[in-house]
């Protein structure tokens, strides 16, 4: 079986199980974004090298006190967004540094809070985001996930087509900034269409929230990048043949969506 046939069958398959279990019913939504959760966290521990059991500990007490035991309380998720935030910008910063050789914090303690802001915190807010509305409203994570989709194809065509200037050759040499550009153009033209079909947002919020996950999305590939580099690794796992690991599939999303939750918590 070619390459490219069992990319495509894999895709097909994560797709259909992701649109399945978002939408049928709360319960599948947590327990499949907790098993994706198990996935990143066990890879993310192979990049930097810390306790797999201690990680697991971890990952499961904050799903089961973040999500499946919480009361809601928007005080409570706007504190999570915003230690997730600080972590997110502290890596952004780590990565535009000249002559960066380390992770951001790199004894064991610190990536402990990198596993915590990049990865945990994370997945807890992606399993959040559909209870910000009057009632669970899972389609808010189908439309993020088609919004990256976009951005990634876009982003890949503009690059190979017109792409001639680097967007960031140090971390990523394939990116472009043409790549960059329609990638965005493409996932705000995709913006408007799900406002038509998904009308719990706004044209406004939902160019909004492809704007952000456009922009993010790509820094958190980068960031993602990075981790591969200093790891001297290509995929971060082979869950998925011909598309790598959970960590590969989710970068984008995991690192856009607490910027996401955080302006719709405003601006809603």
């Amino acid at each position: 079986m070619s390459e490219n046939i069992t990319r495509s069958i894999s895709g097909i398959i994560f797709i259909v199980l992701l649109v399945f279990c978002t939408l049928y019913s709360e319960t599948s939504f947590i327990l499949l974004f907790s098993i994706f959760a198990l996935l990143a966290v066990y890879e993310f521990t192979k990049l930097v090298n810390i306790s797999l059991i201690a990680s697991f500990i971890l990952v499961i007490a904050c799903i089961l006190l973040g999500v499946v035991f919480e009361k809601p309380d928007p005080t409570n998720n706007l504190m999570l967004c915003i230690a997730t935030l600080f972590i997110s910008v502290s890596l952004l910063i780590n990565l535009f540094r000249k002559n960066a050789t380390q992770l951001f914090y790199n004894d064991n303690l610190g990536k402990f809070f990198q596993l915590l802001g990049y990865v945990i915190f994370p997945f807890v807010i992606i399993m959040k985001l559909p209870y910000m509305f009057s009632s669970f409203t899972p389609q808010i994570v189908i439309g993020i996930f088609i919004l990256i989709w976009t951005n990634d194809t876009f982003a890949y065509i503009f690059g190979k087509y017109l792409g001639k200037h680097k967007l960031f050759e140090r971390v990523s040499p394939k990116k472009t900034i043409e790549g960059f550009i329609g990638g965005l153009v493409g996932c705000l033209a995709v913006a408007c269409l799900l406002s038509l079909y998904f009308q719990f947002l706004s044209l406004g919020l939902w160019l909004l929230t492809g704007l952000v996950m456009s922009i993010m999305g790509t820094l958190g590939d980068l960031v993602e990048s990075r981790y591969k580099r200093l790891a001297g690794v290509k995929d971060s796992g082979k869950i998925m043949p011909g598309h790598g690991g959970i960590l590969d599939r989710f970068d984008s999303v995991i690192f856009a969506t607490p910027f996401l939750y955080f302006i719709l918590f405003f601006f809603r």
